[in-house]
């Protein structure tokens, strides 16, 4: 038979709540008496509490779910990715609390049961577009949840619209006028090519909608109407995809002169298509990426610097100690045009 709580508890001479003190509240007992019940215990071959039983009679999981629709790999692989849930760990960890990551590749009946039935104090919304049913079913928990890619109660971001209008413009004043957007998330089937963007306050993501609105009015600002913008649709946020879709500009005659993407990834794989052609960044053609990962600085990419880290931070602390004040409760972190070799005048007579 397998021992239980109470078999530890007959061995020992104690109560049920004894034992359970020894695993769950241990500064309650004597360092004498709390040896002595997990000896029992390994002796009887007890493992423990169940965790699941146990959260539930004290009312804390001990875990953040962490919401995204990527690929679980790329929480391991993409360097903001990264970066982010490096600093939502190191507080996480400070409150003896867990990460749960729920990846919703799908936004189907198993993305909706994932994010019901995971054992979580609250979640952490990492990049989920607002149309998926699963932040219905987020709210509908009745816990804490944290965006980080858009608005509410508790938020920690960027200001998206001026981070991009200040690379616009940035472009606006070496003369650019023939420019091409490189995006995920702005084509319902997430496919590869180009795509009419006729109003940037359709696009259901968040972060594609406030990134394109910046450049959108940084362009109208110097006169380029955004019906004269190439807009192209990445498949997906990864080096590979932005390859992909650049080649939608590339090819075309005339060629942009300049290509912005809204990750620096997307913008690496712009550099890669670049390279592939014998072009030459911020001479032939000016690339700006977003988010300034560690390769945008190798490969001397002008892109918008925002606080990974810090955000994760920050996301953490919101969720494990919100602040009284409802205004704290949202977080609006600097961001910086980090001006490198990939953006240049635009080429004599391009224009």
């Amino acid at each position: 038979m397998k021992p239980t709580l109470q078999t530890v508890a007959d061995r020992v001479g104690v109560s049920r709540s004894t034992v359970s003190n020894a695993y769950s509240r241990p500064d309650q007992l004597s360092p004498e008496l709390r040896e002595k019940i997990l000896d029992a215990a390994r002796e009887l071959g007890y493992s423990g509490p169940n965790p699941t039983a146990r959260s539930l009679r004290s009312g804390r999981a001990g875990a953040i779910g962490v919401l995204f629709t990527t690929a679980l790999s790329i929480a391991f692989t993409d360097p903001y990715a990264v970066q982010f849930l490096r600093g939502l760990a190191e507080v996480a960890e400070d409150n003896r609390t867990g990460l749960l990551l729920v990846p919703l590749r799908d936004d189907d009946e198993g993305a909706l049961e994932a994010v019901r039935n995971a054992a979580v104090d609250g979640f952490v919304v990492y990049c989920v577009p607002g149309w998926y049913k699963a932040m219905e079913a987020a709210w509908a928990r009745g816990i804490p949840v944290v965006n980080s890619d858009h608005f509410g109660s508790l938020f920690v971001g960027i200001d998206e619209i001026a981070s991009t209008r200040a690379a616009g413009e940035h472009l606006m004043r070496l003369g650019h006028r023939r420019i091409a957007i490189v995006a995920d998330y702005i084509s319902p089937d997430r496919r590869t090519g180009e795509v009419s963007v006729p109003s940037v306050e359709g696009l259901g993501s968040y972060v594609s909608r406030e990134r394109l609105t910046g450049y959108r009015d940084a362009f109208a600002a110097a006169g380029l109407p955004w019906s004269d913008v190439i807009t192209i649709s990445a498949a997906g946020n990864s080096r590979e995809h932005g390859a992909a879709a650049a080649a939608h500009a590339l090819d075309r005659s005339p060629r942009p002169t300049a290509v912005v993407a809204t990750t620096d990834l997307l913008a690496l794989g712009v550099l890669d298509a670049l390279a592939a052609r014998d072009l030459r960044p911020g001479r032939d053609v000016s690339v700006i990426g977003f988010d300034d990962i560690p390769d945008a600085a190798q490969a001397h990419m002008t892109t918008v610097r925002q606080p990974a880290l810090e955000r994760g931070r920050i996301a953490g602390r919101l969720l494990l100690d919100p602040p009284d004040d409802p205004a704290d409760r949202r977080v609006v972190l600097p961001t910086e045009l980090v001006v490198r070799a990939s953006t240049g005048p635009a080429p004599a007579g391009s224009n």
